[in-house]
């Protein structure tokens, strides 16, 4: 039987960024289901805190060179890996110094939200779907991690819904606790059309016109993880609405939670 293939892609990943929820829960998964027989490949931004000497980043020369339109504008995507500390796992990188240069990844140091937060999200979920084309490998499962994430679900399920890179893969979305929605809903709606996208096929992003990234990434993807036991009442309002399977949080059981929660899944497709 061949290896289930699992990609992971999250805003924060433990070593390379800072100790948060997302980056601890994010880098306990590969390293168990490495161990579980899984192909696990992982894709995250590559912020300009994290130090490439030290983790001893380098460029992947044949899959950078492709260009990503934000907002009609040319963004070069760079990409670069490394290997995950404890497992004979690559985690790639996407950069652009347009976007992750600089030291903090989502707030100026006042805290106040980038104004450019739309366009670094739009950029990221964009280059993480090429990138994947690129590998021209299918995954089974994509599990995605955070706000910045959130696009993907929708992209693939709109924009690239013919591509056969994704057409088996089941699509799993966590939620985390954040206070995006306000500062990116100015622009969202213009900056996160892509090509066969239409703003209906956005319109599941909103609650009586307020953002809510949450609940569109929910409502794209195949299943949900509560990745907290504090998400807002909204988000917790959306999950129990939505109707898709639903894993919820136990932070003592997480990796072992995990694996079960595929294996269910993929069990649902195999005899749908």
């Amino acid at each position: 039987m061949s290896k289930k293939r699992l990609l992971i892609v999250t805003q924060e990943l433990s070593p390379y960024t800072e100790d948060t929820l997302i980056s601890e829960l994010a880098g306990k998964l590969p390293l168990y289901l490495n161990e579980k027989g899984y192909e696990i490949r992982i894709l995250m931004p590559k912020f300009g805190s994290i130090n490439e000497r030290r983790h001893r980043l380098h460029e992947v020369v044949r899959l950078s060179g492709m260009n990503i339109i934000v907002d009609d504008d040319d963004y070069p995507l760079i990409i670069k890996v490394a290997s995950l500390p404890g497992a004979r796992l690559q985690v790639y990188f996407l950069d652009n110094d347009e976007f992750f240069k600089r030291k903090s990844m989502f707030t100026d140091d006042d805290g106040n939200a980038y104004t450019d937060n739309t366009d670094r999200m739009v950029f990221f979920c964009k280059g993480v779907i090429e990138t994947v084309r690129k590998f021209g490998w299918s995954p089974d499962v994509i599990h995605c991690h955070g706000w910045m994430t959130s696009l993907i679900p929708a992209f693939i399920r709109s924009g690239y819904k013919n591509d056969p890179v994704f057409s088996s893969s089941t699509l799993v979305y966590t939620a985390y606790p954040h206070e995006m929605d306000n500062a990116l809903q100015a622009t969202f709606m213009d900056k996160a059309l892509i090509s066969h996208i239409e703003k209906e096929d956005l319109e599941g992003y909103f609650t009586n016109d307020q953002l809510l990234v949450d609940k569109g990434a929910m409502q794209f993807s195949d299943a949900v993880v509560k990745g907290s036991a504090e998400l807002s009442e909204d988000v917790l309002k959306e999950i129990e609405k939505n109707g898709k399977p639903i894993l919820d949080f136990s932070e003592e059981n997480y990796p072992a939670s995990h694996a079960e929660f595929y294996k269910q899944l993929l069990a649902q497709i195999a005899t749908s």
